[in-house]
């Protein structure tokens, strides 16, 4: 039992990952658990859903989810990582807003979410903890490697509180909550 246990684990986190600790483990950890919780809240939510907008002017729930996949590869190209070229996303923010731009069924939406999951942690999972400290010059502020990738995950959760209001103006509970 615990060699089949063990086995799962193992298959279940993402490669590299295994091994994360510290801040980096923490915020892999935490990536994890907001994946779950953005697909869960999108498969949830109907179609109709997918296209609604609180206002004139702000994204859709399915622009906010092109969104999130945009800045999952956006993020690791700005720290030095090249986005998987399909995606066209490098450095400039302009390919991260194109990407984000396009037009994709719900199918592909999931698809595309799920593959910018793996590649946000896949990179974050690269980093060691000797880089943590190295300073990064991003969006005309001075930071560090540690503060973008806490960066990067405070941008999915203040997303994810996005999306859970939307939802909730449609009259869709987070699975979670229930």
């Amino acid at each position: 039992v615990f060699a089949v246990t063990a086995l799962l684990l193992t298959i279940a986190t993402p490669a590299g990952a295994q091994s994360c600790e510290g801040v980096m483990g923490d915020l892999i950890r935490d990536v994890n658990d907001l994946e779950k919780k953005v697909t869960d809240l999108a498969k949830a939510m109907p179609a109709p859903a997918h296209e609604w907008r609180p206002s004139k002017g702000t994204r859709s729930t399915a622009e906010v989810l092109m969104h999130i996949a945009a800045d999952n590869y956006f993020l690791p190209a700005v720290l030095g990582t090249a986005a998987p070229a399909d995606t066209g996303i490098t450095k400039e923010y302009k390919t991260a807003a194109a990407f984000e731009k396009r037009t994709v069924n719900r199918d592909a939406l999931f698809g595309e979410l799920q593959k910018s999951f793996a590649f946000l942690k896949q990179t974050m999972a690269a980093v060691p903890d000797a880089k943590m400290d190295e300073p990064v010059e991003a969006f005309g502020q001075k930071n560090t490697t540690r503060g973008m990738w806490i960066l990067a995950v405070t941008h999915l959760h203040e997303h994810l509180g996005q999306l859970i209001a939307y939802a909730r103006s449609n009259n869709v509970v987070p699975p979670w909550s229930k």
